[in-house]
């Protein structure tokens, strides 16, 4: 039985059955624009409606927040209503569907999918994966098992969050070329060796498609590599995560 993978994102919501032995979709997957009133309330019909779409699929549920989850309870939200701060995302989202229904921050359901199916798989010790995109987003595991909730996209450097000057939108907005952008991701991740000595980096987000124009600029002692998921990294990573029944492990 095929789990569902969820990606709920600021501006839009998407989809499908996730086959978890290939860590592909199952199906073609759906997607709907996020409502302007991003209330759990909202959501949840999003959700049943995105559900009807795949009436065999009566799996467990992963659902991507775009904020802090702290066993099931949603702790943060930066790009939806407020109104999910407090809320036990598990229990909602499973009274209102009749589902199994489990939430994960979304840069931590991508990366445990970077772990199992992706450009992580097999690689022991300590692994940052971070997501380039309007923020920073980032996931740490050890020897295949998430720590969750690190936030390192708001680590204070040169008096600011990190993230307003090395993410993507951050890029965009000040114009910046490529190598110039890189110099900044080159402070960022040098920032993070110094404090957590990983072996391994891993570059997602929209933006990892480029990586062969800023990567080669940033001369790092840790192996950095883009990831390999792409868009599809965040519902997998849902999926396997709810089949798991709320499981840090990525099952290397």
């Amino acid at each position: 039985m095929n789990p569902f993978g969820i990606d709920f994102g600021g501006t839009g919501i998407k989809g499908a059955p996730i086959d978890l032995e290939a860590g592909e979709f199952a199906a073609d997957r759906v997607r709907f624009k996020t409502p302007a009133t991003s209330t759990p309330k909202a959501i949840a019909e999003v959700f049943n409606e995105l559900l009807e779409h795949f009436p065999e699929c009566t799996g467990a549920v992963g659902v991507t927040v775009p904020g802090v989850v702290h066993h099931g309870v949603v702790r943060s939200a930066a790009n939806i209503d407020k109104a999910w701060i407090g809320t036990d995302a598990d229990k909602f989202l499973s009274d209102a569907t009749g589902r199994e229904v489990h939430v994960v921050n979304d840069a931590d359901a991508a990366g445990l999918a970077e772990m199992r199916y992706g450009a992580a798989r097999g690689h022991a010790g300590l692994v940052i994966m971070t997501t380039l995109g309007t923020g920073i987003g980032t996931a740490l595991l050890y020897d295949g098992v998430l720590v969750p909730n690190s936030e390192l996209g708001h680590l204070e450097i040169d008096g600011h969050d990190a993230e307003s000057k090395a993410a993507n939108r951050a890029r965009e907005k000040d114009d910046l070329s490529w190598k110039e952008w890189a110099k900044r991701l080159h402070k960022y991740y040098r920032t993070l060796e110094r404090l957590l000595s990983p072996d391994l980096f891993l570059v997602g987000g929209g933006v990892s498609k480029y990586a062969d124009e800023f990567l080669p600029h940033l001369t790092l002692d840790t192996e950095i590599i883009p990831a390999a998921l792409l868009n599809n990294a965040g519902a997998v990573g849902a999926a396997l995560y709810a089949s798991q029944g709320g499981s840090h492990a990525a099952e290397r």
